[in-house]
C-alpha cells in the first residue's frame, strides 16, 4: 500500500518537471524562432502578424526533436528535488529500492514517449504542414505544385503564358519515366500534349527521349530528343518532399508506398519512419542513463553541473545516432541497422549500470 502511494507521489513529480521544463523549452524555441521569421519578412510589409503566426505553427515542431534532452534534463531536475529532502532515503526505508524506482520511471517514461508519438507528434507535424504552406505563400517557388501518389509524380506549373501539367509514372533522382505533358497554351488557344519515354531532369533544362508531340494545328510528330525548359529539377522536387517533418505517421507510411510504386528511393522514408518508431525506447534510455549518471556520481547536486551534463551527454548520444542515421541515409548499412544499433549500445551502458545500482 505504502509502495503505491510512492508511486503516485513519484509519477507526480516527474510528470510536473517533465511539463515544466517542456514549457521553458517551447518558450525559447518561440522566441528564437520568432526571430528567424522576422528576418525571413524583413522584405515584407506584413507587420507582426505573420511571423508570430508562422512561430506559432513551428514551435511545438522544434519541440519535438529537443525531447530526448528534455527527458534527459527532467531526470536530473527530479532526482535533485528528492536528493534535496532526503527522500531517496525515505523510500529506502520504506522498501523501495533504486531499482524500483528506476522501473517505475522507465515505464513512466515509455507512456511518455508512446503519447507523444502518437499524440504530439501527429499534433506537431499538422501544424508544421501549415507553417510549409503558409511560408510557400511568400516565396519565389509559390508558381508551381508537385505532388505524389499512387499513380506518380504530378506537376502544375507556369512557364512563359503556358499552363503545364506534367506527370511521370516512375521518378528515381534525376531520370523520370513514362511521361506525359499536357500544356496549356492561353495566346493560341492551343493545347500540346508531349509525351517521352525517359527524361534527364538534372538541370532545368530537361532531356526529352522517344518524344512524341500532338497539336491541333500540326498533327502528331515524334522526335529522338527535345529540350523541354522547366521550373523544376530533380533536386528542387527532392527538397520539396524532403520535409518529412510535416507528414503524420500515416502519412509517411502512404508516402512509402507511393515511393515504392513509383520507383523512388524509399531510404529517407525508412530512415525517418524508424527513428519515430524508436523515439519512446530512447526516450526510455535517456531516462535511465540520466538516473544512473545521478546516482553514481553524487557530486552532480546542483543544477548547474544538472544542466552541463545534460548538455554534454545530449551532444555525444546525439552525434552518435547522427553518424548512425547517416550511414544508414548513405545505404552503406541497412536502415534499421543504423537507427537501432546506437540503442543497444546505449541499452548495454544502462544494463551495465543497472546492475549495480542498489550498491549505492
Amino acid at each position: 500500500m505504502m509502495f503505491k502511494k510512492y508511486q503516485l507521489y513519484i509519477t507526480a513529480i516527474f510528470i510536473k518537471n517533465l511539463f515544466l521544463i517542456s514549457l521553458v523549452f517551447l518558450g525559447l524555441s518561440f522566441i528564437l524562432n520568432f526571430f528567424e521569421e522576422l528576418k525571413f519578412f524583413e522584405n515584407y510589409e506584413v507587420g507582426i502578424k505573420y511571423p508570430l503566426l508562422l512561430t506559432f505553427l513551428n514551435s511545438p515542431s522544434i519541440l519535438f526533436e529537443l525531447f530526448p534532452f528534455i527527458f534527459l534534463i527532467t531526470i536530473k531536475f527530479f532526482y535533485i528535488h528528492l536528493n534535496e529532502k532526503n527522500e531517496i532515503e525515505i523510500f529506502k526505508n520504506h522498501g523501495i529500492d533504486n531499482l524500483k524506482v528506476l522501473s517505475l520511471l522507465s515505464f513512466i517514461t515509455l507512456v511518455c514517449g508512446v503519447f507523444i508519438l502518437l499524440i504530439y507528434y501527429t499534433f506537431s507535424s499538422n501544424l508544421k504542414n501549415h507553417y510549409l504552406n503558409l511560408k510557400n505563400k511568400f516565396s519565389s517557388e509559390n508558381e508551381y505544385l508537385a505532388v505524389v501518389n499512387e499513380n506518380g509524380l504530378w506537376i502544375k506549373e507556369e512557364i512563359d503564358g503556358s499552363s503545364n501539367i506534367i506527370h511521370a509514372r516512375k521518378f528515381n533522382k534525376n531520370i523520370i519515366e513514362d511521361i506525359t505533358i499536357t500544356q496549356s497554351i492561353a495566346a493560341s488557344n492551343n493545347i500540346n500534349i508531349i509525351t517521352a519515354q525517359t527524361a534527364d531532369i538534372s538541370s532545368k533544362t530537361w532531356a526529352l527521349n522517344d518524344v512524341k508531340i500532338v497539336d491541333k494545328f500540326s498533327g502528331s510528330n515524334k522526335f529522338k530528343n527535345v529540350k523541354y525548359t522547366s521550373s523544376f529539377d530533380g533536386e528542387i522536387i527532392s527538397n520539396l518532399f524532403s520535409n518529412l517533418n510535416s507528414l503524420n505517421i500515416y502519412q509517411l507510411n502512404l508516402l512509402l508506398s507511393n515511393y515504392s510504386k513509383i520507383g523512388y528511393s524509399t531510404t529517407d522514408v525508412n530512415v525517418h519512419l524508424n527513428k519515430l518508431y524508436s523515439l519512446p525506447v530512447f526516450y526510455l534510455l535517456m531516462t535511465v542513463l540520466g538516473l544512473l549518471i545521478m546516482m553514481k556520481f553524487t557530486f552532480i547536486k546542483t543544477k548547474f553541473f544538472t544542466i552541463i551534463v545534460g548538455v554534454s551527454v545530449s551532444v555525444f548520444v546525439y552525434y552518435i545516432n547522427f553518424f548512425s542515421s547517416l550511414f544508414g541515409s548513405n545505404e552503406t548499412i541497412p536502415v534499421i541497422l543504423s537507427i537501432w544499433l546506437p540503442h543497444l549500445i546505449l541499452f548495454l551502458i544502462c544494463l551495465l549500470g543497472g546492475i549495480k545500482i542498489n550498491e549505492n
